[in-house]
């Protein structure tokens, strides 16, 4: 057996597999629209990441930096290259196989909240890892909420919530798999200056005790700083890549 093979029935048997780097991207491309409205969005991306690395991408809006967590988390399939992450080669995942990895190893925080409106914030938390079929889910989602300071709204529904717990909710979320890794997309985007602060200390908090690798897409340089490695994206292109500090674990 290959260590390809290995890697893939380890993939299968445990849901979970981490081995050598976080993320290796090469050689991808990506166009959506149709037609004479169709537009390359990335272009020849090559991006390796290791385990534990907390890296930014950093550009203006319309760069690809979404569009490329989004390829990364597999929400996206580019038209050539390769995507692997946490081991597993996600183009030779099926739709319903691909759903099953990323929830147990990518979690994903998006400028909106993307919260269950009919669902409490507990339930919102736990759901996700019934779906991925992990045990004692409504213990695993209290503990999380109870991290991010919400043990006393977990009844509470999304509507009943401010902007920054809602944010809250939806970290708790992202973290309650405990995933290889967590790729945020301008989480505070929507959040007033005091609040998404309080939000990004608990996300590298996050990454820090659990040596999660952290991909954070933002437009602040002072924030991007924070990473250990930041990369420049301009017009569907990596520009420029800042040292990468000693990662985690």
């Amino acid at each position: 057996m290959s260590f390809a093979e290995l890697v893939e029935l380890m993939n299968d048997i445990s849901g979970r597999v981490v081995a050598g780097e976080a993320v290796s991207i090469g050689g991808v491309n990506l166009s959506l629209g149709r037609g004479a409205a169709r537009v390359h969005i990335l272009k020849d991306i090559d991006l390796h990441i290791g385990r534990g690395e907390a890296v930014a991408l950093l550009g203006p809006s319309g760069s690809g930096k979404s569009t490329l967590l989004m390829v990364m988390t597999g929400l996206e399939r580019p038209d050539s290259g390769t995507v692997i992450v946490a081991g597993q080669n996600l183009l030779t995942l099926d739709e319903d196989r691909l759903a099953r990895f990323r929830g147990r190893n990518i979690g994903i925080v998006f400028q909106a909240f993307h919260l269950i409106p009919t669902m409490t914030a507990l339930e919102n938390v736990a759901v996700p890892l019934e779906l991925a079929g992990i045990s004692e889910a409504k213990p695993i989602a209290e503990r999380e909420l109870a991290a991010v300071g919400l043990a006393q709204r977990a009844s509470h529904y999304p509507a009943e919530l401010s902007g920054g717990e809602q944010q809250r909710v939806a970290l708790a979320r992202a973290l309650a798999p405990d995933p290889a890794i967590i790729v945020a997309d301008e989480p505070t985007g929507n959040l007033d200056e005091a609040t998404g602060s309080e939000i990004i200390e608990l996300l590298f908090r996050g990454h820090s005790e659990r040596a999660t690798t952290l991909v954070l897409v933002t437009h602040d340089a002072t924030l991007a700083a924070r990473c250990g490695r930041v990369l420049q994206m301009r017009s569907g292109h990596i520009e420029a890549r800042a040292p990468a500090l000693s990662p985690i674990g």
